[in-house]
Parts: structure tokens; C-alpha cells; sequence
């Protein structure tokens, strides 16, 4: 994979800076990239205290994963939408996306294997047909590639912010304004590395909302990405002040109910990877999202 250096991390370490560039990994593994001789820098290898220039090449490949038993188990996914290249599925709440550290059964992964035949491997042994991620806690509409054509074509969609992604997200406290645009870096956050924060140097973030009702110390908002940063709803909403509902990383310390945060991927457009048409689709928010907007219209 290729990267041309650009402001953000002009003047950063390398190994700091690639654990940027390398979505969702540690300072650690880039460091581990670049001892291995993973990564050159304009066709050198260079140490990991390099100082990165404006303009910059890095070429860089990823570490090789060490091949998992991952067994197909019926989880009673629900798929929105299917055909021979993609398929739409409906995440439910409490679900990690794929396995990792501390999170090796009843993944969506275990659930995609029992429920298609077919998932692109593109990207790794653990995530089969995985193209992007929401949190566990967060429920809702996630794109899955069944062959690696379709896996590159959504990835490049995702990388030029083509794709529509709405979410509907519960926060506290009530706006003024009706509609607005979060335009706020993100990056790991430098007092814990397990948080994302928004910093100086961190990526491009820009999440529009809207709103949709107004509740006695809460707004029920729609929040549509223009970027895709992890955790990006709930880091930007904590920044402005108007952390989601039942977030237990970065909203407030007591927590709301036992459900995860009130955040939830509804709809999701983007064109098919292999007919270039444009499809959208959309699904209610979950049962305890619903019934606790009743209580607090109740």
C-alpha cells in the first residue's frame, strides 16, 4: 500500500505517524511493520525516529495474520439485502464485528460464515468479507463483500467518502442551532491509547447532524459521516458537549440503562461494485432504542 505524506504528518515519526496511516493499529505493530522491513520510505528503509517531509512515499504492507479457526455459527443474523457480489446486514447490539483480543466467539464473522456462502478474503483470515466496522454497542447497517472485486470497489467508495452513512444518535442535552457540521481531527487520544480523541494531528473528521426531536434534557439527532473515524460519532458528539446516551467511554459517568450507547446505523448508500447503480437501504431503529424515546416522551 502506498501513502503520500500530507500536512498532518509532516514533522512525526515514522512509526508514530504510520500507526495513523495503518487504520485501528497500535504504535506498536507499526513499529513491528518496520523492523520486519515492511516499510520504505521513498524506496529506503529507514529507522523509526525518521522524520517525516511533506510529499513524502511510504510504501508499506501490512503484517501476515496467523491463520485463525474461525467456525460458522447460526446467530440468527438478519440480511437485508444479498447477491452474488455484496450482501447488507443488520447488526445487532452487543456484537463485535470480527475477532480479536478478548473477542474470539459469536462474532459477526462466526454469523457471515454460517449465513454465506461466499466472503472475500481480502482482508485478512479474521475479517472475511469485512469492508468497515461499527462498535459493538452500536447497532445497525454494515456493508459485506463476498469477492475481492467487491471488497476493493466499496473500499475505494469508503476512501472517497462516496458512500451515504446516517446514524441516529440519542445525546444529552438540547441544541440551539437545528442542523450543524463537526469539522474536528481525531486521533488516538495521548492520556490513553485505547481512546480516540480529537487532536491537532490526528485524521480529517467531519460528521454533519441534524435534529430530529427535542426531549426534556436530551436530542434525539441524525449524523451523517463524511469521513470515517473510529468511534467518530461519539468522539465529535463528547467534544461538542452532547455525548451519546449510554456511552460508557466517552460520555458521562453515569451511565443510562444497560443497552450500550443509543446509536444506530440506519441507512447506508453506495454504488454496486459491479452494475456502478446506486442503492440505498434502511432499517427501524432497535426495540430498545424505540422504547426508551417512548419513556422519555411518556
Amino acid at each position: 500500500m502506498k501513502y503520500i505524506v500530507e500536512k498532518e504528518y509532516t514533522g512525526v515519526r515514522l512509526d508514530k505517524a504510520l500507526a495513523g496511516i495503518i487504520e485501528g493499529k497500535s504504535r506498536s505493530y507499526a513499529l513491528k511493520c518496520i523492523e520486519e522491513g515492511k516499510v520504505l520510505v521513498n524506496q529506503k528503509v529507514e529507522k523509526p525516529s525518521y522524520v517525516l517531509k511533506l510529499g513524502d512515499e511510504i510504501c508499506y504492507e501490512t503484517l501476515e495474520e496467523k491463520a485463525l479457526d474461525v467456525e460458522a455459527k447460526n446467530l440468527h443474523l438478519e440480511i437485508v439485502y444479498e447477491d452474488a457480489d455484496i450482501a447488507i446486514v443488520n447488526k445487532p447490539k452487543g456484537m463485535v464485528v470480527h475477532p480479536g483480543a478478548g473477542n474470539m466467539e459469536d462474532t459477526l464473522v462466526h454469523g457471515l460464515l454460517y449465513e454465506l456462502e461466499d466472503l472475500s478474503t481480502i482482508n485478512g483470515v479474521i475479517r472475511p468479507g469485512i469492508v468497515h466496522r461499527i462498535d459493538k454497542d452500536t447497532t445497525g447497517l454494515l456493508m459485506i463483500a463476498k469477492n475481492d472485486m467487491a471488497a476493493m470497489g466499496l473500499a475505494e467508495q469508503l476512501k472517497q467518502h462516496t458512500c451515504k452513512r446516517r446514524y441516529i444518535a440519542l445525546v444529552y442535552g438540547n441544541f440551539v442551532e437545528d442542523k450543524g457540521k463537526i469539522n474536528a481531527p481525531i486521533g488516538r487520544d495521548p492520556m490513553d491509547r485505547k481512546k480516540m480523541a480529537v487532536v491537532k494531528l490526528g485524521k480529517s473528521a467531519i460528521t454533519h447532524f441534524k435534529v430530529l426531536k427535542r426531549y426534556t434534557g436530551f436530542t434525539l439527532v441524525e449524523c451523517e459521516l463524511e469521513t470515517g473515524r473510529t468511534h467518530q460519532i461519539r468522539v465529535h458528539m463528547s467534544y461538542i458537549d452532547h455525548p451519546v446516551v449510554g456511552d460508557k467511554v466517552y460520555g458521562r459517568r453515569k451511565v443510562i440503562g444497560d443497552q450500550g450507547q443509543f446509536l444506530h446505523a440506519k441507512c447506508i448508500g453506495f454504488y454496486h461494485p459491479r452494475t456502478k447503480n446506486w442503492l440505498e437501504f434502511e432499517v427501524d431503529l432497535p426495540k430498545y432504542f424505540q422504547d426508551f424515546l417512548t419513556t422519555l416522551e411518556n
